[in-house]
């Protein structure tokens, strides 16, 4: 499994720093949709105009959304690619345009700045990166719903709303039985304190306090930083039966200058309730057995001679 792993993520390495989409002037890295000025709304490339909201079978109605509802299992609607986000959140790259750099304060900059990560416009060699993740260690919050975003599952009673990421297998509660957040924080925490509340029939605000800061969590694969600070908002909104649009806005007073929307709207359409996710793990013991099979020739580690 970690073989597999890790092979993925130096093909997507590649990818991202030689793919033509990197390039392109209003595509993200992944080369899957993005928010065009000239649009109301989302839209997929590749010739497809049609609305993110009537990607839809053959013969099929999406039907209204169900009322304080967003549970299922959820994929991205553009195709599971979408959800990589390698080169930064969705809707904020990091590919050089100013236009995506989120406004940073100068210790936001310092500490970008020494992040070195795989991905992103500063991207380095494998063997220089000292991404936590590298490590296996959690990729905590934010930065789940900003890489790796693929099925996700939402379970949901009169008290909580579940959420079972497919990377790394990971889970986190937020409490909708009226609570507050913490006035202070216990214990900071990989995934945070989460509690949210219906603004309207379908759409959930859910606030975030209390995650873990710089070193241990970035905000994303391209090494944009976090601080223990952090306030995360997010908005599931169900649009009808079948689709679910999420919204991240990131309010970090210590690394960035005001808050700014990562994710806006994005597409999740429903699967499934048959739908298997499949396992999506970080091993250390198999990234061990990956080095000495394969080597690392940044880092002067040579491969295994081949029988």
């Amino acid at each position: 499994m970690r073989k597999g792993y890790l092979a993925a993520i130096i093909a997507l390495a590649a990818a991202a720093a030689f793919s033509p989409y990197a390039r392109t002037q209003n595509a993200p890295a992944n080369g899957y949709g993005t928010q065009s000025a000239s649009s109301p709304g989302l839209t997929l490339r590749d010739g497809w105009d049609r609305p993110v909201q009537d990607l839809l079978k053959p013969g099929e109605k999406p039907g209204p959304a169900p009322k304080h509802d967003i549970s299922g299992t959820w994929e991205p609607s553009r195709g599971p690619g979408d959800g990589i986000q390698a080169n930064g959140p969705h809707d904020m790259p990091y590919d050089g345009k100013p236009e995506h750099d989120p406004p940073y304060t100068p210790l936001g900059l310092k500490t970008l700045h020494e992040h070195k990560a795989l991905f992103g416009y500063a991207a380095v060699l494998e063997s220089l990166s000292n991404d936590p993740r590298n490590m296996c260690d959690p990729l905590g919050f934010p930065r789940a719903d900003f890489y790796q975003v693929r099925h996700t599952q939402i379970m949901q009673d009169d008290r909580k709303v579940v959420i079972l990421y497919e990377f790394e297998k990971r889970w986190r509660v937020i409490w909708t039985d009226g609570r507050e957040l913490p006035k202070e924080i216990p214990q900071p925490r990989y995934y945070g304190y989460s509690v949210g509340k219906w603004i309207d029939d379908n759409t959930l605000e859910v606030n975030t306090v209390g995650t873990q800061g710089d070193e241990k969590v970035w905000l994303d694969e391209t090494g944009r930083p976090a601080s223990e600070a952090m306030h995360v908002i997010e908005r599931f909104e169900r649009v009808n039966k079948n689709l679910l649009q999420l919204t991240v806005t990131v309010d970090d007073p210590k690394m960035y200058t005001k808050p700014w929307v990562a994710l806006n709207k994005f597409p999740m359409r429903l699967q499934s309730p048959e739908y298997d996710v499949t396992e999506m793990m970080c091993i250390p013991s198999e990234e061990s057995a990956y080095y000495k099979e394969y080597g690392d020739q940044a880092s002067g580690v040579e491969s295994k001679p081949s029988k």
